[in-house]
């Protein structure tokens, strides 16, 4: 099973979009899942249900900073970084047409709510919006820069 597959599986079940894309690469990032959910959990919604930055995008971006970072705050580390995050993110818009999570969700024709409550994880739910396949595509350019890249 490729990454984005895995990550549009945990999107299924019910997890937030940032916490699928970086369970999938749980192994990459040598941290435990249960670590990986809390940390990634308040960006699902777009932030906390924001509709800021999509949260498969910051899924992904947490895992460059788990794989590529160095443990060090100089500024080498974060302009390496950086560019790396802006290279698969500039990938995802050139696919999406956005990073926003309320941009994106109106592509969709999705009603765009800030704040409350997640909606419930139903059949319906699933067929009005894409999100499963936002979340495979930030797996997809993350999986393919990885190997590029030796790491995986």
């Amino acid at each position: 099973m490729s990454r984005a597959e895995r990550a549009k599986e945990y999107f299924l079940q019910g997890f937030a979009c940032s916490q699928a894309v970086a369970l999938s690469f749980s192994d990459v990032m040598g941290l435990d899942e249960s670590v990986i959910l809390k940390i990634m959990l308040p960006y699902g919604g777009g932030l906390g249900r924001l509709r800021l930055t999509c949260g498969a995008v910051s899924g992904m971006a947490s895992v460059i900073g788990m794989v590529f970072a160095e443990a060090e705050n100089s500024p080498e580390n974060k302009k390496k970084t950086y560019a790396i995050v802006q290279e698969l993110c500039g990938k995802f818009q050139a696919e999406t047409g956005s990073l926003i999570c309320g941009e994106l969700l109106q592509g969709m024709k999705v009603p765009v709510q800030v704040g409350g409550e997640a909606e419930a994880r139903t059949q319906e739910y699933y067929k009005k919006r894409s999100c499963a396949e936002m979340v495979a595509l930030a797996a997809q350019i993350l999986e393919d820069y990885l190997k590029e890249e030796g790491k995986l």
